[in-house]
C-alpha cells in the first residue's frame, strides 16, 4: 500500500479548498496536543507535486 500511487485531477478552486481542509485539520489537532507529523507530510507531498494541464472531453 505504501507503494501505490494516486492520480486525482483539481482545478484551481479544487486545489485551494484540499490545502484548506488539511491546514484546518492540522490546526485541530494542534488544538488537542496531537501530533501533526502525518497531516505535514501529506500537505507537504500536495503542495510538491507536479501540476499536469490535462484536456478534458465532455461526451
Amino acid at each position: 500500500m505504501k507503494n501505490d500511487k494516486f492520480h486525482i485531477y483539481l482545478d484551481d478552486d479544487e486545489y485551494r479548498q484540499v490545502v484548506q481542509c488539511l491546514i484546518s485539520l492540522k490546526n485541530a489537532l494542534i488544538e488537542q496536543g496531537r501530533y501533526t507529523d502525518a497531516v505535514d507530510e501529506v500537505l507537504i507531498k500536495f503542495t510538491k507535486a507536479r501540476k499536469k494541464k490535462v484536456a478534458v472531453q465532455y461526451i
